[in-house]
């Protein structure tokens, strides 16, 4: 039998609370998205690019965000001593390269788990909480508040790239 990614009920994103919470909301809703546009397909197709000249595909997306996850939330925030989950100094985007040869279902499992353990990292600090970021031979002081909204900007040009992958697959568009 052949594997497809399974359907998913998307979270709605919240209307009216407090800062926590719509920042969490919109993170999960966006979360969501990645995976809604990926509902339905088989391997193969999720292994498709938009366009012969990329290798920007619906799994690579999958599996970029799981890295950005674990990277933002774990590695950086939390201090987590965590591997890589690629092989990132023989090529940089191991992610999307490598994609002929994945176990997709392995893939999203490690998405839905990255995920859950972002949450847990994350889980009674507050926002204002700092990390020191250390950047082309600088430090700066970065708060989880501005880790939450990055995410948030990142997953949503992801998913608008998501959206036209999948259009060029099978027609699908929309939300």
């Amino acid at each position: 039998m052949t594997w497809t990614a399974p359907a998913i009920d998307r979270r709605s994103e919240p209307y009216r609370a407090d800062e926590r919470t719509m920042l969490e909301g919109w993170l999960n809703y966006h979360r969501d998205t990645l995976l809604l546009k990926c509902a339905g397909l088989t391997g193969q197709q999720l292994r498709t690019a938009s366009v012969s000249s990329s290798t920007l595909t619906l799994l690579g997306l999958v599996r970029h965000m799981t890295v950005v996850e674990r990277s933002w939330f774990r590695q950086c925030f939390a201090g987590e001593d965590l591997p890589e989950l690629y092989d990132f100094d023989a090529d940089p985007d191991a992610e999307f390269n490598t994609v002929d040869t994945a176990d997709v279902e392995a893939d999203f499992a490690a998405f839905r788990a990255e995920t859950m353990a972002a949450d847990a990292a994350t889980a009674g600090h507050d926002l204002d909480e700092v990390f020191t970021l250390r950047r082309a031979e600088k430090n700066h002081e970065v708060s989880l508040r501005w880790v939450y909204l990055h995410m948030i900007e990142e997953y949503a040009r992801h998913n608008g790239h998501a959206d036209l992958i999948r259009e060029a697959i099978d027609g699908v568009t929309g939300e």
